[in-house]
């Protein structure tokens, strides 16, 4: 009779014989940059002709769907169900990636070839996303292989191509085939973990919403020697209002667009969460954001107003004038419960209070806050049976600090949705030099198999959509 030990043993030697390895290098092969237009048909490839075989080796039937948005990148939707009475997991990755940015890599790196040098393995995709859903299809292998050909639970699959563009129609698409995409649980990997050492799960991420203030006072700009302290300076004028929005030390200063408090179940959380202090981490102003919470509480319980870009004249070559206009560009960074919906309403009224009525602002694309509860018996179950598989507690976040669009996942499908990452912070994700580190690929391969293990035979006590 096979073991947990002996699907364990059988993902090691997929990793430790070179299979994964020789996988992982011909899917970093395919030039699927989602940024370029000309790559329609690597895309495409990439998911009929590299992704759809390694699904039929497991059982599971597949197909490949155009975007509901004209000109967006395709979707491949894949099946295997064992027993209708079991819970059934949903599994996403993206196969797509960022521009490959040749000529700018270390040592000449070609970032479409796998270059090994010691533990890190460079190549465009390795981090983000190609090297994290390969690992979990590893491990479904080799949970299936020990098991006489059985998983102990229906599997899907959801793999799409756009996530570097926002994932373009992905909202639209789970909507129209969400029959199709029917499932208990999301278990996926994107992202990196807290840090390199330290096994991460977490349950959602926090939501994003852009806008921009633009304030335009009169055509072209006038003397500032004739005019100054007679026209009023859209510049000024402009930071007084921002300082309205975001204090001093960059607390949120708007009541709407503060968070409700933070749960008992997040603080416990959190309470265990370390950020920071990595080699290649800024150090933490720690007296800067909402004053009473603790570095983890701020980044992953709290909202925050970041100013991503501020202008007024010509900052490269000023002149004698009161300019005539000035503009930024602001982000809402944000957790469950906020109304961020009403956002653009909120800061209209807030600076109309204010007298600041003359500055249009903008309205959000926003993306959506998730957060599952952190005693959901689908997190209790990956926390354990990673902690089992590495002996290490999981670090634990309620939700990324960061944004995915798993509003898609939580919201439209309804899913309780479990992330474990599997990159590290210092990965150069989306930068020359994207790489991964072989004992984390490795640890995520056995970490990711016992989870699958888990899921099989605990799979009859596993909570069930309504």
């Amino acid at each position: 009779m096979t073991t947990r030990s002996d699907a364990l043993a059988a993902a090691e030697r997929e990793f430790d014989n070179g299979n994964f390895q020789r996988t992982l290098a011909r899917r970093v092969a395919y030039r699927t940059e989602s940024q370029n237009a000309e790559r329609a048909a690597d895309l495409q490839a990439y998911l009929r002709d590299e992704i759809a075989p390694s699904l039929a080796a497991l059982g599971v039937r597949s197909s490949v769907h155009d975007n509901p948005l004209p000109g967006k990148q395709p979707f491949l939707i894949g099946e295997r169900i064992e027993d209708t009475a079991l819970p059934t997991v949903l599994v996403y990755g993206h196969g797509d990636v960022v521009r490959g940015l040749e000529g700018r890599w270390r040592d000449a790196i070609d970032p479409w070839t796998l270059t090994v040098q010691g533990e890190r393995w460079y190549g465009r995709g390795t981090a983000d996303n190609k090297s994290q859903h390969s690992i979990n299809l590893a491990a479904l292998a080799a949970v299936q292989a020990a098991r006489g050909g059985r998983l102990g639970f229906n599997l899907k699959c959801l793999i799409e191509t756009g996530e570097e563009t926002g994932s373009p129609g992905l909202a639209e698409f789970c909507r129209a085939r969400s029959q199709a995409l029917t499932a208990d649980a999301l278990i996926a990997s994107d992202g990196p973990r807290l840090h390199a050492e330290r096994p991460t799960v977490y349950l959602g991420t926090r939501g994003v919403a852009n806008f921009d203030l633009v304030l335009r006072l009169r055509e072209g700009g006038h003397h500032s020697g004739n005019w100054g302290g007679l026209l009023r300076n859209p510049g000024t004028v402009l930071a007084h209002a921002i300082a309205s929005l975001v204090d001093a030390r960059g607390a949120i200063a708007i009541d709407a667009l503060r968070p409700p408090p933070i749960p008992a179940a997040v603080k416990r959380a959190l309470a265990d969460i370390e950020v920071g202090g990595g080699a290649d981490d800024p150090e933490i102003d720690v007296d800067w954001g909402e004053p009473g919470l603790t570095p983890a509480e701020r980044v992953f319980g709290w909202n925050t107003i970041e100013v991503l870009a501020i202008g007024v004249g010509n900052a490269a070559q000023p002149v004698n004038a009161i300019p005539h206009e000035a503009r930024a560009t602001l982000q809402l960074r944000f957790v469950v419960g906020t109304d961020a919906a009403n956002l653009r309403r909120h800061v209209v009224a807030h600076l109309q209070r204010h007298g600041f009525a003359g500055i249009e602002v903008s309205e959000p694309v926003v993306m959506a806050a998730t957060r599952l509860d952190p005693d959901n018996e689908w997190v209790r179950l990956a926390l354990r049976s990673i902690e089992a598989t590495t002996g290490q507690r999981p670090a634990l976040l309620p939700n990324l600090g960061g944004s995915l669009p798993n509003d898609v996942f939580a919201d439209i499908l309804g899913l309780a949705t479990v992330w474990v990452p599997h990159s590290y912070p210092a990965c150069s994700q989306h930068a020359p030099n994207e790489h991964v580190l072989a004992p984390l690929m490795r640890e995520g391969l056995r970490m990711m198999t016992g989870v699958f293990w888990d899921v099989g035979e605990h799979a009859a006590t596993l909570p069930r959509r309504s």
